[in-house]
């Protein structure tokens, strides 16, 4: 099973998300699911980067394909930042709910930190 986790700061902004764990949904270089997870949580990255225009050195994330994990955290930045990057951040969110609509039974979604709007 996968496991989502989305990290919120005190101000409400969601600052970072872990992943961890397969899916098992299908054989690896299969599934379908692992794929899109993994997809959406690349791409929430490289988004940050270069839409946002955050500096690297205002993000940290590590990896380890074989476990599956991929992790990241928003340092702190400016507040114009902040709702640039939580735009990347909700839809990060809203595919990973996506994905979970239709395999409830190979992915989890947790909240961590100052709030949630489940």
């Amino acid at each position: 099973m996968i496991n989502v986790y989305l990290s919120y700061k005190k101000d409400g902004y969601l600052k970072g998300f872990e992943i961890s764990g397969h899916a098992n949904y299908k054989p690896y270089g299969e599934d379908i699911v692992c794929s899109a997870v993994s997809i959406l949580g690349y791409t929430s990255i490289r988004s940050l980067i270069e839409v946002v225009k955050l500096p690297e050195d205002k993000i940290q994330y590590s990896k380890d394909d074989k476990t599956g994990f991929l992790k990241l955290e928003i340092k702190n930045i400016s507040n114009d930042k902040n709702k640039e990057a939580e735009l990347i951040m909700k839809t990060f969110e809203v595919g990973i709910k996506s994905i979970i609509e239709s395999y409830p039974k190979y992915i989890t979604l947790e909240y961590r930190g100052g709030g949630t709007d489940v």
